[in-house]
């Protein structure tokens, strides 16, 4: 019997994805894995190890919003990381070091470092990522981001077994990491140490309390993957489609969204065709009156 085949009495089959993404599309996962609690957790390794010894391709998700997955689903293995587990420790200078398994929650740790009074970590307590995603994609908010906290990384790579990252091997960059444009995704974040400051959780609060209300402010509401376009250098992708004349179009259930543009709701009825056609218009339209291309910050995944 084959590396995978040993494991695949631990896998599903055929699994909808839609309510593993954030704008609840997406077609089913060939095989599929969920790992919710610390037995699982560790399971990961080997189960990771034997797909890719037998060459069958795997996707991590997270919170799944910052990909899009076709409506015909994705061959191979997806695995859902859901566990959550951090442990805080005081250092020098009123520093704090905090690791975090992958599948924490980036609203979960916000929290969590607030109630304790860390500082660093307030951005995301709206955003709707897991520690592993917001390292790949070096995810932010509020002129902050992952890079900031300079974390120590811990990888399962294929090859290579179990590597640790430091902020000057991650190479860091807007929305991206030495990860995101690998052409080998044989790799798996396993955990983070970041290096955070101490403040006072009333004012870590206060500042979290704030970037919250200016959430609700400012971003729809509703089934969506978030930034569908990154920033371009002096801009923001959002403004060059509103003076595209773009907010509120819609194609089949999706709509560019009339409180934010660079965002794309699923108004409930909306395929993953919907939303790469709505993406691909939006990138037409703006490349023709404002002379700009705009790059995706989301990742298609699956068979188109």
């Amino acid at each position: 019997m084959s590396q995978f085949g040993e494991i695949s009495h631990l896998l599903q089959r055929d699994v909808p994805l839609a309510k593993y993404t954030a704008a609840r599309l997406g077609g089913p996962a060939e095989w599929f894995f969920r790992a919710r609690d610390a037995e699982d957790h560790a399971r990961l390794n080997d189960i990771m190890l034997a797909a890719w010894a037998d060459e069958v391709p795997v996707r991590v998700l997270g919170k799944g919003s910052n990909v899009l997955i076709s409506d015909q689903g994705v061959s191979g293995l997806i695995v859902v990381d859901q566990v959550a587990q951090m442990d805080y420790y005081s250092g020098e200078a009123d520093t704090w070091k905090v690791q975090a398994t992958a599948g924490t929650g980036l609203i979960v740790l916000a929290r969590g470092c607030q109630q304790r009074g860390i500082a660093g970590m307030s951005w995301a307590v709206g955003v709707p990522g897991t520690v592993g995603g917001a390292i790949v994609n070096n995810a932010g908010a509020h002129g902050d981001d992952m890079a900031a906290s300079q974390p120590i990384v811990t990888v399962l790579e294929h090859g290579r077994g179990l590597v640790t990252y430091t902020p000057d091997t991650l190479e860091f960059a807007y929305r991206s990491s030495t990860f995101k444009h690998r052409d080998d995704k044989r790799f798996l974040v396993r955990d983070a140490i970041l290096t955070l400051p101490g403040d006072d959780p009333l004012t870590i609060k206060a500042q979290m309390d704030e970037f919250n209300a200016y959430r609700v402010r400012t971003q729809p509401p509703g089934a969506s993957l978030g930034s569908i376009f990154k920033n371009p250098p002096g801009d923001y992708a959002g403004r060059l489609i509103e003076a595209s004349g773009l907010k509120g179009h819609t194609i089949g259930g999706v709509q560019v969204s009339p409180v934010h543009a660079n965002f794309i709701v699923n108004q409930g009825a909306g395929t993953a065709s919907d939303y790469a056609a709505l993406i691909r218009h939006v990138q037409q339209v703006v490349a023709q009156e404002q002379g700009v291309q705009l790059e995706l910050e989301v990742e298609l995944l699956g068979q188109w």
